[in-house]
């Protein structure tokens, strides 16, 4: 992922790309967003958006529940 230096705003995502992250299709990952099941988002001037870091910390507890 993407570092900005001593910048501290948050990177955001677009659906393409936490898809790519995701290794999921954009329309698997609609079908998440509209079972409750994705990242957490939010929309930002019409787009769904992802912070970077709700993301990755989403990966990180989907192993947790899988122990």
């Amino acid at each position: 992922m993407e570092q900005r230096g001593t910048d501290l705003r948050p990177v955001l995502l677009t659906l393409d790309e936490v898809a790519t992250v995701l290794r999921k299709s954009p329309s698997q990952l609609r079908w998440l967003i509209h079972n409750g099941k994705a990242p957490r988002s939010a929309k930002i001037g019409g787009r769904r958006m992802w912070r970077e870091a709700d993301v990755l910390a989403w990966i990180d507890a989907q192993f947790r529940d899988a122990a």
